[in-house]
């Protein structure tokens, strides 16, 4: 997809806690319009949403503070592409926003010190293994029917998609990795017909 056809795309980025900034850069340096997503208000006239990573915690009480939760839900709920990262992943999943059909572990790899890059190949990205960087990274532990896992790490789901749904238990953003974001712009765009 052409820079000048991502720039037809507004994309939020929920911007209460976590590493919300680097996904905007990111989304910007890809030729996205990034708008950061603090109240239902800011959901309006969005193409994509991503949820960054983070403490789920926190997120969960920014959610319930800034009364977010049924506006994310309904977001999803239209068929706009969303897309999680690490504790964006937990946030989506049915014990949180209950927009994706799976369960995750929180911490499932270990401490921040039990950090590490694991190189991953995933449907619909070309050329040598996306470069997957794990800070306190969770994993999916329950799938329904309908969650078609995309890549595992020891045998734990790590990127997971259904329906509008993306999710990965890393941090492209960190490592620089753009093409998940591409792949994520590319759907879309595919939805608004740019």
């Amino acid at each position: 997809m052409s820079v000048q056809a991502a720039g037809r795309l507004r994309i939020g980025v929920l911007a209460l806690q976590g590493d919300f900034g680097a996904h905007a850069q990111m989304l910007r340096e890809l030729g996205a319009h990034a708008v950061e997503v603090r109240v239902p208000a800011d959901l309006q006239g969005l193409d994509g949403l991503v949820l960054p990573g983070g403490e789920s915690t926190t997120m969960t009480l920014g959610i319930e503070r800034e009364g977010l939760a049924e506006p994310l839900r309904e977001f999803a709920r239209t068929g706009a592409p969303v897309f999680g990262t690490c504790a964006g992943m937990i946030m989506l999943d049915r014990e949180h926003l209950g927009v994706m059909d799976t369960r995750c572990r929180r911490n499932a790899f270990g401490r921040q010190v039990r950090s590490f890059e694991s190189p991953l190949e995933l449907p619909g990205i070309e050329g040598p293994p996306v470069r997957a960087v794990f800070i306190r990274a969770p994993w999916i532990e329950e799938a329904g029917e309908d969650v078609e896992i995309l890549a595992s790490v020891d045998g734990h789901p790590v990127a997971a998609r259904q329906d509008n749904v993306l999710v990965i238990a890393f941090h492209p953003e960190i490592a620089g990795e753009t093409r998940v974001h591409e792949l994520f712009l590319a759907q879309v765009a595919q939805r608004s017909g740019v």
